[in-house]
């Protein structure tokens, strides 16, 4: 399903806040403006001073607003993997009332069965982000994409439910808010990155995608058309920066530059003969030093990114996966960081570039991504995920205060209708889960548990 009209996505990232307006119109995403300003009040992919983030986003949306010659309302956003929790989920319900009789399935019914499947034993400092269903079942029938229409008398949903800290939601709601904003759509940026950077064939069979942003890392396991696993590293671009001005003893923005102009990730593509003049603090005069030099003090720290990144995802199998590896972020602009990613991971690698005029370069790939995201929603997909509008996650513990996830509806969904009926009943209560699940969450073998066989 393409939706036409203006989309508007934000991406908070560490180092940069991105805005990207674009009109969709005939399957085309056509980007009429952008914005870009350096962060100021985040650590690490998380929100940590309001007022900062609140001044760099107007900030941002007003370059963006000038460029289109339009004012912004709605955003859509992106939540960061930062402490991002995925797990299955169920729900089933009788769709013929109390009579057994069957019945036509309609969109409340769907809202009624995605109520069953939000009945989890969520910690109270977790909210859902996003429920997306993988099938639904219609009496014995299996392997259901939209169940709207059908006759049953029972109607069962399994998805996936993501989840993630109440703070950093609240927070980047917060944000939006204060900048003078609607949100439009909370997105899971990973899901976002992989649908817009990964081909379906990639999507499909498997494939991993490496998010090489400035102030963190992050590396998604996509497979079946769902991101099945999420690792953050706490080092990204800025960390290489830092690197270079410690060694060099040069100012941050001078250790910027002499990594983007002449660096390499991989040092024995840099020439040992040509010199680079650096301005060191102390000195009136430059000190000269060699390509080969700089580029083995960013390998040291992409090498180490890149290491943990193996050790994490190779204890799922995940590089087996028929994708191989994708890159994409600022620091996929790198010189040499394909090389070396092929030479640790031993798989194939390839960097992804967005195709938008203007904005041909791996930095804009997340927040084009959310536009996507948002633009080719299925309608079956956007009247499962407005349920989390009109419902708070049912929490099966001791009483605590009601999930705070308010997302606006989407302004080109068209308005879920309803007729009179008979309410109805669950016809199955969801199986207790143990309390452990949340720790198991976390092991390898819980993981292993989750992915099934898939990776064998």
């Amino acid at each position: 399903m393409e939706n036409s009209g203006i989309y508007v996505g934000l991406d908070i990232g560490t180092t940069s806040i991105k805005v990207v307006i674009a009109e969709f119109m005939k399957g085309q995403l056509n980007i009429i403006g952008y914005g870009s300003s350096h962060s100021a009040g985040l650590s690490r992919g998380v929100i940590v001073d309001i007022d900062q983030v609140v001044a760099t986003i107007k900030e941002t949306i007003k370059q963006a607003e000038q460029k289109a010659n339009i004012e912004i309302e709605n955003v859509t956003v992106g939540v960061p993997a930062n402490m991002l929790q995925i797990q299955r989920c169920k729900g089933m319900i009788a769709v013929g009332g109390q009579d057994g009789n069957s019945a036509e399935i309609t969109d409340e019914d769907v809202h009624e069965v995605t109520r069953a499947a939000l009945v989890q034993n969520l910690p109270p400092e977790r909210d859902v982000i996003d429920i997306v269903p993988d099938e639904f079942f219609v009496d014995d029938i299996d392997n259901i994409k939209d169940p709207r229409g059908m006759m049953g008398v029972r109607l069962e949903m399994q998805g996936v439910m993501y989840t993630g800290p109440k703070t950093i939601l609240h927070n980047i709601r917060k944000c939006v808010q204060r900048a003078g904003l609607k949100i439009q759509d909370i997105v899971v940026a990973p899901i976002a990155l992989s649908e817009y950077a990964l081909s379906d064939a990639e999507q499909d069979f498997g494939a991993v995608l490496i998010d090489l942003g400035g102030g963190q890392t992050t590396a998604a396991v996509v497979h079946d058309h769902k991101v099945k696993y999420t690792y953050v590293d706490q080092e990204g671009g800025d960390y290489v920066t830092r690197d270079i001005s410690i060694v060099l003893n040069t100012s941050f923005e001078n250790a910027e530059t002499l990594k983007r102009n002449y660096g390499y990730a991989l040092a024995e593509m840099a020439s040992s003969e040509d010199s680079i003049p650096v301005e060191v603090v102390g000195q009136q005069e430059d000190e000269m030093v060699t390509e080969e030099y700089l580029s083995e003090i960013i390998e040291a720290r992409m090498r180490q990114i890149f290491e943990k990144i193996k050790q994490s995802l190779g204890s799922i199998n995940a590089f087996q996966l028929p994708g191989g590896v994708v890159l994409t972020g600022g620091m996929a602009a790198l010189q040499g960081v394909t090389e070396l990613a092929q030479e640790i991971f031993e798989v194939p690698v390839k960097i992804f570039y967005p195709q938008e005029m203007n904005l041909r370069s791996p930095q804009f790939s997340q927040v084009i991504g959310l536009i996507e995201d948002t633009t080719r929603q299925n309608e079956i997909n956007m009247v499962v995920k407005s349920t989390l509008n009109n419902i708070d996650t049912v929490v099966k513990q001791e009483p605590v205060q009601a999930s705070s996830m308010k997302v606006v509806k989407k302004t080109n969904m068209k308005n879920v209708k309803t007729k009179p009926r008979k309410a109805a009943k669950p016809v199955e209560k969801q199986a207790k889960q143990d309390k452990s699940a949340e720790k198991k969450h976390h092991s390898i073998s819980g993981l292993k548990d989750w992915f099934g066989s898939f990776f064998d």
